[in-house]
Parts: structure tokens; sequence; C-alpha cells
């Protein structure tokens, strides 16, 4: 079949090359355990990141917060879902107040300017200590609703929110005040604490096309802490997927166009998911296509993924996507119980079966009662993608900054943006910026439009489909990103459990893709084969 790259996270159709004999895959993808060196890049740390002025609502209290205490909360806090953490508070171990400067600490002693940097955090919530001591009072007064209550949370730097700038990674955006994003006030409407701003590559890797991805003008290179400056991170959501490896939150919010939270979710050993388009609105967050686009939790693990779902939900007026949502469901975490897997059918790509983790896999679901039916995928392009990405962004770009961003911006659309850029290449996008300059060349009758789409759409849905029906299956079975080009444009949820680590440490995701809507389902297979794998390990160096 005519391959497609997709470059480590978003997109496809940046090159193709001959199949690999040792490892043929229906939608091939570049395998970022190898195709780079990882040691080098054109810019490493920030130059626009100032610690002092980042660190300064904290240091009294930061002082304060000994190093003792650290180690006292470290068993109590690292790597424990969210139910552990509220049943801690509750029993009075720590408050949300010290979850908060525990956090903190870790940023402050793991994320800039030392030897096990991971630059995964752009901004800090100057407010934040002083909201978790209104949580500590609000928990006093029996206000606590929902699990998420008190839990702190990041958030990718293109979801608009109060108290830090919105920047989707890129100078132009320094200065992008605004107000929340309405996932933003739905979490906090159900009391989650924002904690501050993830890195990303820069505007959700849909900018330069040859930078790696993690990288963005205002963040610096986002760091693998499964193996820094080895392995990739996967993008775009890389800072939020890394931070939450390395426990600098209890949860992270992604966004993914196709596959910019499934991959950096999976290469960081974690859970990650893409859901329905319109089950979370995309209001207040800076876009690349409003066909495809969504944001979605990223945690350390099922529950918890279902519990930040949960908290994201809601129908916003303004989002047509939104509005057209056919899922009522809102409490995902609640119905989550330990389920058997007995009679449930998936289908298993035979172009993976030489991957020795995914068979280990499907055999772990086996065990836990599925059946695996093996099939070929069938040979199916996904044409134009990367031109319908050019058109989407071209028309969505500036909704946003009309609709959405600081008004006093003076950037209407991409050409703008492009133009300043140009000004200071070397420090605004010293990679280039081939991707938005193609967004700028690119245009496209109604007609031409509409006939991409359609081929998209339809190729995307019968990949999955054809096998869906024939075989009776409850859903796919996928690795990493791998597929997540097909799922976007047939708009299917898919969500990734840690598989375990290739040779080389390189962790790798076990995909389960659903028709839209199926969330719950996800959900609850996902939990089965968690239970049955036990497969995510901490990364070495950030356990203390």
């Amino acid at each position: 079949m005519k391959q497609l790259l997709f470059s480590l996270s978003l997109f496809v159709l940046i090159g193709c090359k001959e199949e690999s004999k040792t490892q043929k895959m229906d939608l091939a993808v570049q395998d970022t355990t190898k195709v780079a060196d990882f040691r080098e890049f054109k810019v490493l740390d920030s130059k626009y990141i100032e610690s002092d002025s980042i660190w300064a609502p904290f240091n009294k209290e930061l002082e304060a917060f000994s190093e003792n205490r650290y180690e006292q909360l470290l068993p109590l806090i690292l790597d424990q879902d969210i139910p552990s953490l509220q049943k801690a508070i509750r029993l009075g171990n720590f408050s949300y107040e010290e979850m908060v400067l525990f956090y903190l600490k870790r940023i402050q002693k793991y994320d800039r300017d030392n030897d096990l940097s991971l630059n995964s955090v752009i901004s800090l919530n100057p407010h934040v200590l002083e909201e978790a001591k209104m949580k500590d009072q609000g928990l006093k007064n029996k206000m606590m609703k929902h699990p998420i209550f008190g839990i702190p949370v990041l958030l990718k730097d293109n979801i608009n929110t109060a108290n830090m700038p919105t920047t989707a990674g890129a100078i132009a955006l320094a200065n992008n005040t605004t107000e929340d994003a309405f996932i933003v006030k739905r979490l906090k409407d159900n009391g989650a604490l924002i904690l501050g701003k993830a890195n990303l590559s820069e505007w959700a890797y849909f900018f330069c096309g040859d930078c790696p991805s993690g990288y963005s003008a205002v963040g610096g290179q986002t760091l693998n802490p499964y193996g820094r400056r080895i392995l990739d991170t996967g993008g775009s959501s890389s800072g939020s997927a890394v931070s939450i490896a390395a426990n600098f939150a209890a949860a992270a919010v992604g966004s993914e166009t196709a596959g910019s939270i499934l991959s950096p979710a999976s290469q960081n050993s974690l859970v990650g998911l893409k859901p329905t388009i319109g089950v979370l609105s995309r209001g207040g967050i800076v876009p690349i296509s409003s066909y495809l686009d969504t944001p979605g939790p990223i945690t350390k693990n099922v529950r918890d993924n279902a519990i930040l779902f949960s908290a994201m939900s809601g129908r916003d007026s303004q989002d047509p996507a939104s509005v057209a949502n056919k899922n009522n469901t809102s409490n995902y975490y609640e119905t989550l119980a330990e389920v058997s897997l007995k009679g449930k059918r998936f289908g298993a790509l035979k172009s993976l079966m030489e991957d020795s983790l995914y068979v280990a896999a499907l055999n772990d679901l086996k065990s836990a009662g599925a059946e695996i039916v093996e099939f070929v995928g069938e040979d199916l392009d996904l044409p134009s993608f990367t031109r319908f990405l050019n058109i989407e962004m071209k028309r969505d770009l500036p909704v946003y900054f009309k609709r959405y961003a600081n008004k006093d911006l003076s950037f209407k659309n991409v050409k703008d943006v492009v133009s300043y850029n140009n000004t200071d290449s070397l420090m605004r996008s010293p990679y280039g910026q081939k991707l938005f300059d193609g967004i700028v060349a690119d245009s496209a009758t109604p007609e031409e439009f509409a006939a991409i789409k359609d081929t998209l759409t339809t190729n995307g849905k019968r990949f999955f489909e054809e096998p869906m029906t024939t075989y009776n299956l409850d859903g796919i079975l996928s690795i990493n990103n791998y597929h997540a080009g097909y799922a976007a444009v047939a708009k299917y949820p898919a969500l990734t459990v840690p598989m375990g680590y290739a040779d080389n440490n390189a962790p790798k995701g076990l995909t389960f893709i659903a028709r839209p809507y199926q969330e719950a389902a996800l959900f609850s297979w996902a939990l089965a084969y968690e239970k049955a794998s036990g497969k995510r390990v901490s990364p070495s160096n950030y356990k203390n």
C-alpha cells in the first residue's frame, strides 16, 4: 500500500518511505525510538521563561516546606491515583495545600536548569496556593462533590485559562491573556486546582515541520523522562504527558487533532483518551481543525482518566460540535468497575504481530476472557490530509483570534503570525515555519474542500468498519498512535494504556479504538487490561 508517515504525533503525509521489512504496518509510523539523535537540539532551554518571576509567588511557602516533610509525603503522593489521594486527605495525612507544595517542589527540583530537567511546564498559576487553602476549608465545610475537587491539574498551553497567558508555545502569543476555556470552567466548577500550563509542540505541531516534537519557542525542548535526550517525547501534548510521568501534577489535559494525545501518552507510559469529537468542548482552545480537534485527559491510570474526563464534560452552546453531541453521559467514573472481558471481541492487526509487546498484550486480554480476531487491514490511503488541515487552520485560527484571544493582539490570521516570526526568525522560528508557510499558500474551492473531506472521512470509517462488521468486533487494537489518522477522520474515540517497554526502555501503549460515543466501553476495556497486565513503571530517575 502507499504509506503514510506520521510525524511523531499529529498529522500524515510528511513523506513516503520504503516499508520496513521487519515492521510492516497498515499505517506506517516513524519509529520514534530509533529515527533521530536526541542528544543535540537547535534549542534546548527556553530563552523566555524567567525562573525568578515564576517562583516569586511561592518562595516563602516553599522555604517553609521542609525537605523532611517532602520525604514524608513522597510515598503518599507519588504515583497514587486520585481516589487514594482523596482518601489520604480525608484521613488527615496531608492537605490540598501540602499536595500543591509537593508538586511545586518537584517541578522546581526536576523541570528546569539541571542534569535531569525535562522542560515540561511553561507557567504556574500564581494563586494556586491560595486556592488550595480554600479547598481545604471547603473540605471542612463538606463542599466536595466531585473527586477532582482540590486535585492539581496541568493544562496544555493551547487551552485558555485566567492568571496565565495561553501561548501555544509561540512568542506571538506571549501576551495572550484570556478568560477560561469552557472545559477549564467545568474543571473549576467541579473544584479542580489549575496548577499551571504545560509545554507543547508549538502550535500543536502544525507549525515548523522539521522540528522535534516537544519543542516550542516559549517553553524550549521538552524531554522524555524514560530516556532524557535519547527517546522522543511524542507530541504535540508533550509537556502534558511528561509532567504526569514525572509526577509534577496528578493529571493533565492535552489536545488532539490526529495523535497528539495518543502519541505522548503512550511514549511516556500513560493513559490518554482521544474522545469522540464534541463530547468535550473546544471553545477557548487554539485550533488546528474545528472538524477534528478535541481536548482529552492524560493520566497515570484508567480510573483517573475517567475522573478527569467527567470533570471536563458539559454542553457548550458556543461550540457546534458540543451542541451536536449525542452522548448524555457526564459521569464515567462512578459506573467504572472491574468487568470481565468475556465475550468481548477485539480485532488485532496482523501487521503488528511482529511487536512482542503487542502479542503479550493480546495474550493478557485473552487471559481476561476476550476473544482476539486477527485481520489484515484494508489498503486505504488518507489523501490530502495535510492540505485538509491547512484549509481548516486557515479558516479556524482567525475565529479563535476574534472570539477567544486577547483583544489587544494584532494578529488576525496565520499570515500575520508568519510575518511576525520572519522579523526575528532565529528566536521565534529557529526550525523554520514550513507548515505555516504551506497554510498561507494553500487554498481550495468549497467543492475541492468538500471532496477532500468526504474521501478522508469515508476511508477512515471504512478502515475500521469493514473488519468490525465482518468479524462482529467490539473494538480494534493498535499501538501508540499508529492508526490515529484513521481514527481522527472517522471521528472514532481511542484510548491508550501502557503495555510495556522496548529493549531500549521506550514505553509503548496498547490503543483501543471504538465507534463514536463509546468512551464508557473504552474505559471498561482499558481498566480490565490495566488490571490484567499492570505494565506501568515510573521513570527510574524521578522517583525521589
